[in-house]
């Protein structure tokens, strides 16, 4: 049995936005085509992310100089103690599922609160005299994006940094397989939409059975 993180990064369901409705599309194919598989859901708009801050810095600097975590300040063992929740969870999950908007040509702050809060040196990834090294060599990952315009490809794919930025993510973490469903164009092509929206829905439907 794997362990799915159905991570959503959106302030609206899969009724008004179009990344949760493709989004909800995979996850329901998903469950269809691995009934046995674990699938835990993280809204991030209604997760405790704590952002990197004075506290969190302080917290860890104590730690690592030998305090222990019950010794810290009650705002640095909280913030601290939460991010060590974040990432032991990610860790342990085999598969990741992010949905998100393309906002500014990237994709929510709280998304990048969450890869901080995973970025975690010794959990996710390592340091070598080489660079450093990815720790998760076996997980996979797919990442559903909506965008009002086209960015996945042609000229205005150089402005996309979202989805790109991801992929750098999982590199990092050493994810070998990472793929991406874009459901895009909607405000350039408005009389199209529901057409885009269908399409993007079942490529994900036919993703998921194999995801």
């Amino acid at each position: 049995m794997a362990t799915v993180l159905y991570i959503t990064a959106h302030p609206h369901d899969h009724q008004a936005s179009f990344s949760m409705a493709v989004g909800k599309a995979f996850i329901d194919a998903y469950k269809e085509s691995h009934p046995s598989d674990n699938i835990v859901h993280l809204d991030l708009y209604n997760e405790n992310i704590p952002q990197l801050d004075a506290d969190v810095f302080s917290g860890w600097g104590k730690l690592r100089s030998g305090t222990s975590l019950d010794e810290l300040p009650a705002d640095e063992k909280a913030k601290v103690a939460r991010l060590s929740e974040i990432v032991e969870q990610y860790i342990a999950a085999d598969k990741y599922v992010y949905v998100s908007p393309m906002w500014n040509f990237s994709f929510p702050p709280l998304l990048k609160a969450y890869i901080d809060a995973v970025c975690i040196a010794g959990k996710t990834f390592k340091y070598t005299a080489e660079g450093p090294v990815g720790l998760l060599g076996d997980k996979k990952a797919i990442h559903i994006q909506a965008s009002g315009g086209v960015y996945s490809e042609g000229p205005a794919a150089a402005f996309e940094s979202g989805h790109s930025y991801l992929g750098k993510i999982m590199q990092f973490h050493g994810v070998p397989s990472f793929e991406g469903i874009f459901v895009e164009g909607m405000a350039a092509m408005p009389d199209k939409a529901d057409e885009i929206k269908a399409k993007a829905i079942e490529k994900a439907k036919a993703a998921a059975k194999t995801f």
